[in-house]
């Protein structure tokens, strides 16, 4: 069974839609990326797979129950850290954590959960002393203390350093290496790559286009750019076998600055959106 499967989602406001028409399945233990400009219907559609927002049409089922109907039982396999919070401020990291921990029959450690998300030494320091990515990996260490099956993150790293991200990067492919379901909303291409199992792109309320992050798009099969340096400059060439071409531009030499490349992640998003 998939962790989430959606039928023809549909959601408007005063007459504009929002979500028009999603299919969605997200498998268990999948790390899974939607993508998409601002106003595309991310926010929106992640809020209803929570049981945050109410849909206006379609199927929708997370973890097998509908999330219009979701009780608590339900609730308390869900983990969800939200793009920003400013609860808990007075309180410690170690005070806010086994606060929250209160709320689950069975709870991780509290103290395990802190030396995960990286935040031992800052166990004692108060919530509101926190720099921006401590208070995001304190929303990770309240999103996954209740044991979660499916973790929802939502731009989790926005203004983070690059150190940071990468830190955070390998946070989340530890809780997927333990089998956790993970639905990641992000404007970060490289973040898509480097985590997703798989990547959809959300433009208009509607999915265009779903897939690996190497074959999105058909990325994979795309032409590729053949550049060298010639006598007159440099040189590019298109190409659907760039191993046939480097080998006819070899029988007049040994290219100078050689390069091949395919379109990336970046090139075939912008396409989609555009």
């Amino acid at each position: 069974m998939n962790a989430i499967r959606v039928r023809g989602l549909t959601k408007a406001y005063k007459g504009h839609r929002a979500v028009a028409g999603v299919d969605l399945d997200v498998a268990r233990g999948e790390v899974f990326a939607v993508l998409g400009p601002n106003g595309a219907g991310k926010t929106t559609s992640v809020e209803i797979l929570e049981g945050h927002r109410d849909r206006d049409g379609g199927e929708v089922s997370v973890l097998g129950v509908d999330p219009a109907e979701g009780g608590r039982e339900w609730r308390s396999k869900l983990g969800i850290v939200l793009q920003s919070a400013t609860d808990a401020a007075t309180l410690t990291v170690r005070e806010a954590v086994r606060h929250y921990a209160g709320y689950y029959a069975d709870p991780r450690d509290p103290e395990e959960v802190i030396d995960l998300v990286g935040l031992t030494e800052k166990a004692k320091a108060r919530v509101g002393t926190l720099s921006g990515g401590q208070r995001r990996r304190l929303d990770v260490a309240l999103g996954i203390i209740g044991r979660p099956e499916l973790v929802f993150l939502d731009e989790p790293t926005t203004g983070f350093d690059p150190e940071a991200r990468r830190q955070f990067w390998g946070l989340v492919k530890r809780l997927a290496a333990e089998g956790t379901t993970i639905l990641l909303t992000t404007h970060y291409l490289d973040e898509a790559e480097a985590l997703a199992d798989r990547v959809a792109v959300l433009a208009g309320g509607r999915i265009v286009a779903e897939g690996t992050p190497r074959t999105l798009g058909g990325r994979a099969n795309a032409d590729a750019t053949v550049r060298y340096l010639a006598a007159g400059g440099y040189t590019e060439i298109r190409t659907s076998e760039p191993a046939k071409t480097i080998a006819e531009l070899a029988r007049h030499g040994e290219p100078a600055e050689l390069t091949v490349t395919r379109p990336s992640l970046e090139d075939v998003y912008l396409e989609l959106i555009k």
